[in-house]
């Protein structure tokens, strides 16, 4: 039986790799445990002496951790790119959101809205709120969730309005994506995979993160709402 290789991953990604790219995977005679955390939880635990095979995490705080050591440099590849959106009731009503007053009258009319204590949407919705002028006035009905996804709080009635990555979005059953923030307040977000310097296999750690640059990974992550940065692995 192979050995099961041991992944770290943000959850910008999951959908597309629960969905397609590990079922995949797997059909080649592989086995895969997935730790999902989101990104600043999951930087943490690295920092704090997490380690697996694979590490799947946002741009910048990968290119730290191998600038230390913790991953291998060599390996860091780009693999997608995500934007952020809003989530609301799938089959209620739509809000316009395509530009800018668009997406302040909608915040500032919404009942409640949740957003990601600890992911980097979470971070740049308060950015973008008070760049708007609207930061206390929104931050008054806000729901601040400490993990997972912020559209469980519209499932549950909690809130009327969920930001996050629109992938992430995605994953909760039972929402529309009213759509992306208007050009002007979008940030895109860039995901990245490394070898981890202690990893068991790795040649298993870089085979994965090849098939993480394939064209049928590329598909899966276009479907799952995320753009694939393909960038083929050189052992």
């Amino acid at each position: 039986m192979a050995n099961t290789l041991r992944v770290m991953s943000t959850l910008a990604v999951e959908l597309a790799l629960k969905r397609s790219i590990l079922p995949d995977w797997m059909e080649g005679g592989h086995n895969v445990q997935v730790f999902w955390n989101p990104t600043s939880i999951l930087i943490d635990k690295v920092r704090e002496g997490a380690r697996s095979d694979v590490l799947i995490a946002i741009d910048e705080p990968t290119n730290s951790l191998a600038a230390d050591g913790i991953l291998r440099v060599d390996t860091v590849r780009p693999i997608a790119q995500a934007g952020f959106g809003v989530g609301v009731l799938a089959g209620g009503a739509i809000p316009d959101i395509t530009t800018i007053d668009a997406f302040k009258s909608a915040v500032i009319n919404a009942r409640s809205i949740a957003y990601s204590l600890t992911g980097a949407s979470g971070r740049h919705f308060l950015d973008v709120i008070e760049q708007l002028g609207i930061g206390d006035e929104v931050k008054r009905k806000a729901i601040g969730v400490p993990a997972g996804f912020t559209a469980q709080k519209i499932i549950s009635g909690e809130a009327d309005m969920a930001i996050q990555q629109i992938s992430e979005l995605m994953v909760v059953d039972g929402i529309h994506i009213a759509g992306p923030f208007p050009g002007e307040l979008q940030k895109r977000t860039d995901f990245s995979a490394a070898v981890f310097a202690e990893a068991a296999d790795v040649d298993a750690a870089l085979a994965f993160i090849e098939f993480l640059t394939s064209p049928s990974s590329a598909l899966a992550f276009s479907r799952y709402g995320l753009v694939s940065l393909q960038s083929p692995v050189v052992a």
